[in-house]
C-alpha cells in the first residue's frame, strides 16, 4: 500500500486536552478513527504525534491527504 486508505472525506472533530499527546493515523486503516489503533505495522506508514498545547476541539484530517498533517486543511473538498 503506498497510499493510504481514506476513511472519510471530512475532518474528525476531536476534543483534546492541553499537555497530551495523541497519534494521528496516517494509513487510514484504524477502526478508532482518526486516532492510531497499530493497524499501520506491517506497511510504510507510521502515525503523526500531535502534542495538544491548549483545550480545545481540533479538526483532525479524515481524508489522509493534508498537507498539515495531522490537522485539517480543506485538501478533502478536491477528492
Amino acid at each position: 500500500m503506498s497510499e493510504p486508505e481514506t476513511p472519510q472525506k471530512a475532518p474528525f472533530a476531536v476534543e483534546v486536552t492541553a499537555g497530551q499527546s495523541y497519534f494521528w493515523c496516517a494509513c487510514g486503516r484504524s477502526e478508532t478513527q482518526p486516532l492510531c489503533d497499530g493497524s499501520h505495522k506491517g506497511s510504510a506508514f507510521t502515525p503523526i504525534r500531535y502534542k495538544a498545547e491548549a483545550d480545545g476541539k481540533l479538526w483532525f484530517c479524515g481524508c489522509k491527504r493534508t498537507g498539515a498533517a495531522p490537522l485539517c486543511d480543506g485538501t478533502h473538498k478536491a477528492l
